[in-house]
């Protein structure tokens, strides 16, 4: 149940838990084919008074919104699980540049960012304007 470290309780800073349900259906040609229903709890430090239970929500959410967008598209556009790259500051690296080439590419108005990749590993001299700048010269 959690360390108890130099404070002497279990989770010393715990102010609150939620538990969230999420409902899921998959629908085919307009009929619900299947049902889901997950429970996840969470637990945070802030005070019911800082963070009430649709603030809590909204953070949840929040963070989910992150994953989908970021987290997401790094694992499947750049296949990030299986990078086989392990030793010293080689994986932080590989993780900077595939976030900046997703920050370049939403900077374009990308939307698919897959089908951006695609556009410019046809177009190297438009990718590396991408990455210099509008003034490189290139």
């Amino acid at each position: 149940m959690g360390s108890s470290g130099t404070h002497g309780t279990a989770w010393p800073h715990l102010r609150q838990i939620c538990r969230v349900e999420r409902h899921r259906l998959t629908v085919r040609r307009g009929r619900v084919v299947d049902s889901e229903m997950e429970v996840h709890y969470s637990v945070t430090s802030a005070l019911p008074t800082r963070a009430d239970a649709k603030q809590l929500l909204g953070a949840i959410r929040g963070h989910w919104g992150i994953e989908n967008r970021l987290h997401y598209v790094r694992d499947v556009s750049f296949d990030e699980d299986r990078c086989q790259v392990r030793g010293g500051a080689a994986p932080q690296v590989l993780a900077t540049c595939r976030n900046l080439a997703i920050a370049l590419l939403r900077q374009t108005g990308a939307t698919n960012i897959a089908a951006g990749l695609r556009t410019y590993a046809a177009r190297p001299a438009a990718a590396t304007r991408l990455v210099l700048g509008p003034g490189s010269g290139w």
